[in-house]
């Protein structure tokens, strides 16, 4: 799918059809991510060969952002259809990674899930809501009255609507999966011996629980490991916006305000392949001797310190003085928390649960590119807007980076805040975890006849 789609972007003709394909394009690349996390939890039984394996998959983010950055680079400045190449050098390497994939992946084991069904109605709620709150925040500053501007407020009031009803719908789904374990642990005779009124009642609740889907998110998941599971995720989103808000203005500092060429850029970032992998070595070999709060900690500070670097830069001195430790620093704070943060929730999570955590974990990061740049454009701009004419526009460069630092300290606090005695993330045995009160299927009487009783209000 990423192929196909890629190869239409190389070949699109206006802006409105570029847009669309490279939307398109992410259906295939969302679903890669959480599916390689779920093979690799299943293909590593936890263990040290789990930490390398985990470790090795996310150099594959600085590895690729660097050998992207630079083959686009390239292409664009070197090639006759410029940004067109990079599309259609990267579809062949999609292929080239479908064919490795069909030949090295193991045939799944068959799946024993009876219920098959899609939420379609929460997928379409929790993404109408992201599209319009994300809308709002990038169109905020430029709409005809800012903020005020009325469009502006409702499309923010019903996303965030959205979001409040997205959470309430997950959680009703699954109140009514857990009522369906349930009953199926009641002996027909316990509900033969029940009232007429009691088993129209029950009747009435397996009629409607039978044909509502399960949840496409548990929301108990996120009060995993009380709640940390929760708190993994809201570093992840907090680390990419500071790290993908950083990346993108000082690419645009280069490019527009230093006049630099796309492959000056690139040598620029270079440096941040080398350390995003020895970021992942160094998780890899010591993620089963350093604490969680350790690893998340120092890695969201490094990335505060780029943007700091950059929020506090003078653009008449040299590259080596601000922007090369930016650069070394900016990369360490993804690489750590996505290598730390992976082997932490698959040690937490259900082995039927590992893809789910995975994909939210993905999503997460997804959410987070989107904010980090749109808040930091709107700072920005803002910025801008107030600057006098004639004034260096640097001011509006140095405030973006501030919004990516604050972020990224955020995430610092946090880590710092909730890992206290989690241990370390890489531990080689396992136990599995306790599942949530409100997952367990009644064990008792009392509680079986209470929620039989109940019906579909219990659910």
């Amino acid at each position: 799918m990423v192929a196909a789609f890629t190869v239409g972007c190389g070949f699109s003709n206006n802006v409105l059809t570029l847009i669309i394909l490279r939307g398109m394009q992410g259906i295939g690349a969302a679903a890669t991510i959480p599916a390689s996390l779920g093979i690799l939890a299943h293909a590593f039984p936890p263990s040290r060969a789990r930490t390398l394996a985990f470790a090795t998959f996310s150099a594959g983010a600085p590895v690729g952002a660097v050998f992207g950055n630079t083959m686009g680079g390239l292409l664009t400045e070197k090639t006759t259809p410029t940004w067109r190449s990079t599309f259609f050098l990267f579809a062949g390497v999609n292929i080239i990674c479908f064919v490795g994939g069909a030949f090295s992946i193991e045939r799944d084991s068959p799946n024993t899930v009876e219920d098959r069904r899609v939420d379609w109605v929460g997928a379409f709620m929790i993404t109408a809501a992201l599209v319009l709150i994300l809308f709002v925040l990038g169109e905020g500053q430029t709409a005809p009255i800012g903020w005020s501007t009325g469009y502006i407020i409702a499309l923010l009031i019903v996303g965030v609507f959205l979001v409040g009803v997205f959470v309430w719908w997950e959680w009703y789904l699954e109140k009514a999966q857990n009522w369906r374990l349930a009953t199926r642990e009641v002996r027909m005779s316990d509900v033969s011996n029940e009232s007429a009124e009691k088993r129209r009642r029950h009747d009435l609740a397996e009629w409607w629980n039978d044909r509502l889907p399960p949840p496409i998110m548990k929301i108990s998941l996120w009060r995993r490991a009380n709640g940390r599971f929760s708190a993994v995720m809201v570093i992840v989103f907090f680390t990419w916006s500071a790290f993908v808000g950083w990346t993108f203005w000082v690419q645009l500092y280069y490019q527009n305000y230093a006049n630099l060429e796309p492959l000056e850029v690139v040598v620029r970032l270079l440096p941040m392949f080398f350390t995003g992998v020895l970021c992942n070595m160094f998780v890899g070999i010591m993620a089963a001797r350093i604490p969680m709060i350790t690893i998340t900690t120092i890695g969201t500070l490094g990335t505060a310190s780029a943007s700091l670097l950059f929020a506090l830069i003078d653009p008449n001195v040299t590259y080596w003085a601000f922007g090369f430790p930016a650069v070394l620093l900016s990369v360490v704070g993804p690489d750590f928390v996505f290598s730390a943060g992976t082997l932490y929730i698959a040690k937490i999570s259900l082995p039927h649960e590992q893809s789910l955590s995975g994909a939210l974990f993905q999503t997460m990061t997804q959410i987070g590119t989107s904010a980090g740049v749109t808040v930091s454009t709107v700072v920005f701009e803002h910025v801008s807007s107030n600057l006098r004419t004639g004034e260096d526009n640097i001011r509006s460069y140095r405030s973006a980076q501030w919004t990516c630092c604050a972020f990224a300290v955020f995430a610092s606090l946090l880590s710092l805040l909730v890992f206290r005695g989690v241990g370390v993330p890489g531990r080689g045995e396992r136990s599995a975890p306790p599942q949530p009160d409100d997952e367990r299927p009644p064990r008792n009487e009392e509680t079986a006849e209470e929620k039989i009783g109940s019906g579909s209000g219990e659910a």
